[in-house]
């Protein structure tokens, strides 16, 4: 019989971190920049910013928001 050499290694799942950056959703300057602006307007209504923004969902949205602003940073 053979017996096959495997490695602690080929067990050691991605960190957290890693997986986030990975499954992090790409926005361009323009999609942030208005955003901001929709989000600075009505808040936390993530449909009518996704309206706003063609090919982006409101689920997309809100995950992008809450992992790069606080939401009291914006709001003055």
């Amino acid at each position: 019989m053979a017996t096959s050499m495997i490695s602690s290694d080929d067990y050691v799942s991605a960190s957290p971190e890693r997986k986030r950056k990975k499954s992090q959703v790409e926005f361009s300057k323009d999609e942030e920049a208005l955003t901001i602006r929709m989000f600075n307007l009505v808040g936390e209504r993530w449909s009518l910013i996704a309206g706003r923004i063609p090919g982006r969902s409101a689920e997309e949205i809100k995950n992008y928001w809450m992992t790069q602003h606080s939401t009291t940073e914006l709001r003055k």
